[in-house]
C-alpha cells in the first residue's frame, strides 16, 4: 500500500511539474512574440535595403553618364563687334546739344 508520505511526495512532484509546464508555456509564448517581432523587423530591414540599393543604383547610373563636352573655342574667341555691348554705365555719354544745335564741346572749342 502506498504510504501517506509517498502520496504527498507524488503530489508535490506533480505540482512542481505543473509549475514547470506553466513556466515553459509562458517562455514559449514570449519566444513566439519575439520571433514575430524579429520577422517584422527583418521585413522592414529588407525593404530599407532594397530602397537603399535602388537609390544607390540610380546615383551610380547618374554618375556614370559623362557630362556634355564644353566647346571652349567659342569662349576664347572674340565675338564679332555687333555682338559686343558694354553695360550702360560703361558707355560714353551721349553729346548734349545747346539751343543753337551745337554740342557743348564744339562750342567751347570755338570760343576759346
Amino acid at each position: 500500500m502506498a504510504t501517506l508520505l509517498s502520496i504527498n511526495a507524488l503530489q508535490a512532484s506533480v505540482a512542481q511539474a505543473e509549475r514547470q509546464v506553466q513556466k515553459d508555456q509562458v517562455r514559449v509564448s514570449q519566444d513566439a512574440d519575439r520571433l514575430d517581432a524579429s520577422r517584422d523587423q527583418l521585413a522592414t530591414d529588407k525593404q530599407k535595403l532594397a530602397d537603399n540599393q535602388r537609390v544607390s543604383n540610380q546615383a551610380t547610373q547618374a554618375a556614370e553618364k559623362p557630362a556634355p563636352a564644353v566647346n571652349l573655342n567659342r569662349a576664347i574667341e572674340n565675338p564679332p563687334r555687333a555682338e559686343q555691348k558694354l553695360p550702360a554705365e560703361l558707355q560714353p555719354p551721349k553729346p548734349q546739344v545747346n539751343t543753337l544745335g551745337q554740342t557743348i564741346g564744339q562750342f567751347i572749342n570755338t570760343t576759346a
